[in-house]
């Protein structure tokens, strides 16, 4: 029994007097692809990566529909042509960059800027529906996964994560006000786009574009009939600007525009009030529109 008592003793000892680990031997979590690369080489192997997708994208996708949409683009035939095209992705990829968007920004950006071009193509040139929304795919993924990689999402764009960081106004950020918001967006779109078919897009189609067989998709349109794109832009509207408009707090710099006096103010002060004079909200909804 004492033998048995000792050696259990022992082995308690033993377990109380094992010495911790060293910190080299501990395990630590492996560490994430945007902290591995470089922050000066980020934006190039954006635009590599979004230039390789892009490529590969379109080139699967004219062997998949028989070069459809190539047949109704124009084509590059200079090197000077070429080089215009990819100096356009790279300032789109720029803004997006440098403006600290995100990857969900830049998808919804690239959809508002791209998808009333295809929407044009497929309602007056025939274009496929199903070429269109490849294409736009295509168009929005190429821009949307480099930064994916690259750049973590803002807080803005989750609910729980705009808590976490105490950003204010979050309750707008509700899914139901985001409904109402979308459902604003989309009437403003209709409305819009609507009345440019009856009276405005059909002129500039005949006067300055050729191969456009019949204007009647124009004056044929209904609220109905292209709801299902302006809902798509909606959306993006809503998620693009709405987002970061509303949790996007006072700053200081307001109060320089509440008490600015036009009476005393310098020529240059006055230039500058009139040209940028806006509260930093306002701002943020500027620079997201320009895009």
């Amino acid at each position: 029994m004492a033998t048995r008592r000792s050696a259990a003793t022992a082995s308690d000892d033993t377990a109380l007097t094992t010495t911790p680990p060293s910190p080299k031997e501990v395990q630590r979590a492996p560490r994430s692809f945007r902290a591995m690369v470089p922050r000066k080489a980020k934006f190039p192997l954006a635009i590599a990566t979004s230039f390789v997708m892009a490529s590969l994208g379109y080139s699967l996708m004219s062997e998949l529909t028989n070069g459809e949409l190539a047949a109704l683009s124009r084509t590059q035939d200079t090197w000077e042509e070429v080089a215009l095209l990819a100096g356009f992705r790279i300032v789109e990829l720029a803004f997006g960059w440098y403006g600290k968007l995100d990857s969900l920004d830049v998808a919804m950006m690239d959809l508002l800027s791209h998808g009333p071009h295809y929407y044009l193509l497929t309602t007056f040139y025939g274009l496929n529906w199903t070429t269109a929304i490849s294409a736009l795919a295509i168009d929005v993924v190429s821009v949307a996964v480099p930064f994916y990689l690259l750049r973590p999402l803002s807080t803005y764009h989750t609910s729980s994560a705009a808590a976490a960081a105490g950003l204010p106004n979050r309750e707008l950020l509700d899914p139901w006000l985001q409904m109402y918001t979308t459902a604003m967006s989309t009437g403003i779109y209709s409305v819009v786009l609507n009345l440019a078919l009856r009276f405005v897009l059909p002129r500039i189609l005949v006067v300055n574009y050729s191969g456009v067989s019949t204007l009647e998709p124009a004056y044929n349109a209904s609220y109905a009939a292209i709801l299902p794109v302006t809902t798509l832009f909606g959306i993006a509207a809503s998620v693009f600007i709405f987002a970061p408009f509303a949790t996007t707090a006072p700053a200081k710099e307001d109060d320089k525009i509440t008490e600015f006096d036009p009476v005393a103010a310098s020529l240059g002060e006055t230039v500058w009030w009139n040209v940028w004079g806006y509260t930093v909200k306002t701002k943020v909804v500027i620079h997201h529109v320009s895009g």
